[in-house]
Parts: structure tokens; sequence; C-alpha cells
């Protein structure tokens, strides 16, 4: 009997002690839920509040949520705190945690969080609007979009994308006839496994992500930097022969200069490829003595905004987060110019660049020969690329630029946006002949989900990104 006993009271406490474990699992997994199902109401109330989004006003944290069972009763209570991201008095993102306790066993409360916003065009390593040629040199890592036809000759690791079930490839896209009507993806890449095209893929409105130069500009006046038009009696905008040259320093400063006086060198652009043959006059070069010290700015933390009504020139070391934004209310349609390599201080996610141009992001002909830029370079009428140059005939460059034609190497990390047509290699017949021979493309990942101030967007839609159980 006394065995006996033993046994049925060893069988007796493992039953009980299985019953309490199988109570904690259920408590758990309900607490999962209901810290999910608090989520998802904060959500629908951030949807139905729109002017939390456009001036933080009517943010309520923290805030307690019942999760009712459709038999009656509740299921346990969610706590949502909510805390916004601002710059220049602007929400950018709402990081919501939200900790989930279950009536049926709250000693085992659980907690998600996700962050709530727009999704930026950090999110992919390059997105254009017209049909474009990643060539075999090239090197792409992370998403590729394109509104227009994708030839993919070079590496990708992440999805290539395009809406268009067919396009026009011509001889300027590498096909060959003259005309072919080629898939919405196409090349000799070895990702291939990756590209997506047709109506499943949806286009992405670079209307959306078109500015409000006016409220920028205002915000640059109140509480970031701003580069007017006209500065102390000096007309500095309006003319693609003067503007400002910024230069980034390491302690989260930016110098800046006016520039008066700049090089001219004639190049074919990539977006009016015409036969016979269009020259411009580039004036990208900054003339030898050609600009003078304006002053040493602090770059302000809460509204990390520079406002540029010129054409700027782009370098140095970036410290914090900054966007520049080069536009002119009137009828001139600034360049943004990379004038040399730009680095970040910090590759954690502390420190972003994004550059806004009216027109295009451009890098002049006496760039480095092996350059590196990091940030999100957005053109948003008119192109990022490096121009056509040449050392032969009437269009030849100066002489004191000859050996600048032909570059080795272009590392570009972050996120290019173009409106037309990019480039920055040039071959005639298969060889190269202008730019940069070599590089490669990685988007940042970090900055995918929390993006210097007022980047713009692929779509006008909130989402959660950042999804995860603390």
């Amino acid at each position: 009997m006394g065995v006996f006993a033993l046994i049925v009271s060893s069988i007796t406490g493992y039953v009980f002690q299985q019953s309490r474990y199988g109570r904690a699992l259920y408590g758990r997994e309900q607490a999962i839920h209901i810290a999910e199902a608090g989520l998802e109401y904060y959500r629908w109330f951030l949807a139905h509040n729109p002017s939390i989004m456009t001036a933080g006003a009517g943010l309520v944290s923290p805030y307690t949520y019942a999760v009712t069972d459709p038999e009656g009763g509740t299921q346990g209570n969610s706590v949502v705190t909510a805390t916004a991201d601002f710059q220049c008095g602007v929400p950018q993102w709402i990081d919501l945690s939200s900790t989930g306790t279950a009536d049926a066993n709250p000693l085992f409360p659980r907690t998600l969080s996700a962050r709530y916003m727009q999704p930026s065009v950090a999110e992919y390593a390059s997105i254009t609007n017209a049909n474009v040629w990643f060539g075999s040199t090239g090197t792409s890592t992370g998403p590729v979009h394109g509104n227009g036809g994708i030839r993919m000759d070079g590496y990708n690791d992440s999805d290539v994308t395009s809406p268009l079930s067919s396009w026009n490839c011509s001889t300027s896209y590498g096909c060959n006839p003259a005309s072919t009507t080629a898939s919405g993806v196409l090349g000799s890449g070895s990702g291939s496994a990756l590209w997506r095209w047709g109506t499943t893929v949806p286009n992405i409105s670079f209307a959306n992500m078109v500015l409000n130069y006016t409220t920028l500009k205002g915000y640059a006046q109140t509480s970031g930097i701003y580069l007017p038009y006209t500065l102390s009696g000096t007309t500095v905008g309006g003319s693609d022969l003067r503007g400002y040259h910024l230069i980034f320093q390491s302690n989260g400063t930016v110098n800046v200069y006016r520039v008066f006086s700049t090089v001219t060198a004639d190049s074919q652009h990539s977006d009016n490829l015409v036969s016979p043959p269009v020259w411009y006059h580039d004036d990208h070069i900054i003339a030898s003595g050609g600009e003078v010290f304006v002053n040493n700015y602090v770059i302000p933390s809460g509204c990390s905004l520079i406002y540029s009504e010129a054409k700027t020139w782009i370098e140095g070391t970036i410290a914090g987060k900054v966007t520049v934004v080069a536009a002119d209310a009137g009828s001139f349609t600034p360049d943004i110019i990379l004038s040399g390599d730009i680095t970040y201080l910090s590759a954690t996610g502390v420190s972003g660049l994004a550059a806004v141009a009216e027109r295009s992001v451009l890098i002049p002909l006496n760039s480095p020969d092996i350059m590196n830029v990091r940030g999100i370079f957005v053109a948003l009428t008119g192109y990022f690329g490096r121009n056509y140059y040449t050392n032969s005939g009437t269009h030849k460059v100066p002489t004191a630029y000859s050996t600048y034609v032909m570059q080795s190497t272009l590392n570009r990390f972050g996120t290019v946006v173009s409106t037309l047509r990019p480039a920055v290699r040039w071959t005639s017949a298969g060889v190269f002949i202008s730019g940069y021979n070599a590089g490669g493309t990685w988007y940042d990942r970090v900055l995918a989900f929390s993006p210097p101030p007022f980047t713009p967007t692929v779509s006008t839609d909130y989402k959660f990104t950042l999804w995860r159980e603390e």
C-alpha cells in the first residue's frame, strides 16, 4: 500500500505539474495574440486620427486596450506605449510597444514592438521611372525596381521588378537587332530567379515622391538651415554657373561655401541620346578660387534639414542624419552635384544622408578615380549619373581634366532614385569609353526603416515595419 501510494502521489503531482505547464503555455499564447491585437487597434486609431501623423496632436500613451471574448467577457488587456520621432515638429514615424496579458494566466505577459511609418525609397537599392541597363561589371545588393524595362547583365541578390510585360529594347540598352520586343526584365545576369515582371508587379508612383518645397523651406527657415536664392545681396540661385558647396564635417557641422565660378566641359546626357548627338555645356567643376566661405553651421538635431535654393555641391563625412533639398519655387530646377566621397561617421544607422534634387543628381567630370558615396540620392525630375565626356573631337574636355574621362570604380551605398534614364558607364560597341568602368550598388538596410527626415516615400499608406517580439 505504501509503494502504491507513493506511485500514485508521484503520478498525481506530475499530472498537476503538466496541467500548470499547459495553462502557462495557453496563457503565453493568448498573451502574444492580445499584444498583437493591441498593435492592430492602435494602427486603427492612428489611421482614424490623421492629425497625429501630420502634427503629433492627439497621441495617447500609454493606452490600455481590453481584448473581448466573442463568447462574452474579456480575454485580457494590452498596454500600448507610443513614441513619436519628430523632425522640425513633424512626426516621421511612431514606435509602438504592446504588452499583452491574458486573464487565463497573467503571470506570463508578452511584448511586441513595431514601427508605424510610410515605406520610403530607402527600402530599395534602385528605383527608376524609365528603361535602365545594369552592365555586366556592376553589382546590385538590395531590391531593384523600374517602372520601365530593365536589362540586368550584372549580379543581383534581391528582387528585380518591373510592371511591364514587354518593352522595346534598343541597341542603346545592348539589344541586337536594333529593336527587340523583350520581357519586362531580361539580361545575362546570374540572379534571374529573382526577376519578376508584368501586371502582378505594382507601379511605384513618382508623383508620391514629390515634396512640398514651400513647407520644407519654412521648416528650414524656422528650425533648420536655409541657403537662400540671394545671399547678402549676391544672387546665388537661378543659374548652373553658381550655387552652394557643402562640405560635411565629422563633428556634426557643415562648411558652406558660395560658388561663383565654374569650369565648363561638353558632354552628352543619358536622358537625350539621339542621332546626331546633342552636346551640353556642363558647369559642374568648381574653378580654382571660384568659391568663398560663408559659414560653419551646426546641423540641428531636432530639424536636420538643409534647404538650398541653388545648385548644390555635396561631399564630406556625415555624422548624424541629414536631408539636403535643392529646389527653386521658380522656373529654375537646380541639380545636386556629388563633388567628392561621401562617408558616414557611423554605419550602424546613426548616420544617414538624403539628397533630393528638384532636377538631377550628378557626378562631375573631376570626380575621384575610386569614388565611394553613401546616401539616398533622389532626382525628382531628372536623372542620376555621370555624363559622357570625351578626349577627342570638337567637344573634348579641357586638357587639364583629360585624365578624368575614364575612371575605374564607383561604389554607391544606399539608394538611387532616378526619374529619367540613369547612366554612369558609357560604352561603344561593347568597349568602355567614359564614366566609371566598374562598381556596385548596395542598399542600406538600416536606413530602410529609419531614413533621414522627409525622405520621399513609395506609398501614401502607412504600415508596420520592424515588427518583432521583445
